[in-house]
């Protein structure tokens, strides 16, 4: 179903103009054909307005409230924008955006890319509207975006959030309760909303692959170079890094540690970095070794906390001291929570499950 809608504009001398080169009879009245959109009377979390431009996807949205503005200050970092550091830490990673120094840099400074999730990150909440969402980013950031919005969505429980995109790919990764298809005038099936599968190949490398992940590392670009190194591969494209280096102990014979895992910004939110050190952990532990873990990045280390596959030690959730959280990382200057782990890799495991 559709609606018929008109709007006026001034008559000047430029409109009258064109008008009369094109042979076009304008008398400042446009009218423009809308789609009609039953609402959904059932509660939900997410729905989706799709469509190609000019198919009226911003007259729906509109109904369902006005999309909040951002205003960045030039001389602040990102997190400053926050109401706190708890709540800072989980907006960004709830749009994917886990490249923690990039986290300190000011607005202007950062990629499109970045941009749109930071900007998504200050308005994701209940009853949000977001327009051209994913429309000005990569498809691979468009996707990671999208999961990872979902995957905040569902575990605080928010409601009412309404997208608008011009692109169906995003459909299957953000999993809305319901979208419409301006195009279509109709709902499309729930078919439409199954997560397609990851598919992570990792192949060994020299330590001169480290050069293109070097400032992505949320501590250091530093690298030792006797670990062991790895390349993450999605479908063909490089996305990850990863390396495991000797465990230092007079006590446990036959150990490994995990050094630095990355993944490209574009690429996170996805979960791979927590597969990718699930990975290069089971090679290990399928040789003999023990294989263990310490991290200050919250997403990998409450992902950690409650995976099978992964037992805390006796150090797991300790703070470290400012000293020496300064002395390993440039970007951490306070008091911070270290997750420490083993890998027992006690259920079957896959990269792609």
């Amino acid at each position: 179903m559709s609606i018929q809608k008109t709007c006026r504009v001034e008559l000047d001398s430029i409109t009258k103009g064109v008008s009369e080169n094109f042979d076009f009879k304008f008398n400042g009245e446009s009218c423009f054909t809308a789609p009609r959109m039953e609402k959904p009377q059932d509660e939900f979390s997410i729905g989706l307005i799709v469509g190609p431009s000019g198919s009226g996807k911003s007259t729906l949205l509109s109904e369902f409230g006005a999309e909040a503005a951002c205003v960045w200050e030039k001389d602040k970092a990102i997190v400053s924008h926050f109401a706190d550091v708890n709540t800072a830490q989980e907006k960004l990673s709830a749009v994917g955006f886990n490249s923690i120094p990039a986290w300190f840099r000011p607005f202007h400074v950062l990629s499109t890319g970045e941009q749109f999730r930071v900007n998504l990150a200050r308005r994701i909440k209940d009853g949000a509207v977001i327009d051209e969402f994913t429309s000005v980013v990569d498809r691979s950031v468009a996707k990671s975006c999208a999961h990872a919005v979902r995957r905040y969505v569902t575990k605080n429980r928010l409601k009412s959030l309404v997208f608008a995109s011009c692109h169906y790919d995003i459909i299957e990764w953000l999993q809305p309760d319901w979208v419409f298809d301006t195009a279509k005038g109709e709902y499309l099936p729930r078919g439409y909303l199954q997560r397609p599968t990851i598919n992570l190949e990792c192949v060994p490398c020299g330590v001169e692959a480290w050069a293109a992940f070097r400032e992505h590392h949320y501590l250091t670009a530093d690298i030792n170079k006797s670990a062991k190194f790895w390349l993450c591969f999605w479908d063909g494209i490089l996305v990850g890094f990863a390396s495991a280096i000797a465990f230092p102990s007079g006590t446990i014979k036959k150990a490994m540690r995990e050094h630095r895992t990355v993944v490209l910004p574009d690429y996170q939110g996805l979960g791979i970095g927590v597969r990718l050190s699930d990975a290069i952990a089971e090679i290990y532990v399928s040789q003999g070794y023990r294989y263990f873990s310490k991290t200050a990045h919250p997403r990998m280390g409450e992902y950690r906390n409650n995976s099978e596959r992964w037992k805390p030690t006796s150090k797991n959730m300790r703070s470290r001291s400012e000293k020496e959280a300064a002395s390993i990382s440039k970007w951490v200057v306070r008091r911070v929570i270290a997750y420490s782990h083993e890998y027992i890799g006690e259920k079957p495991f896959s990269l792609f499950d």
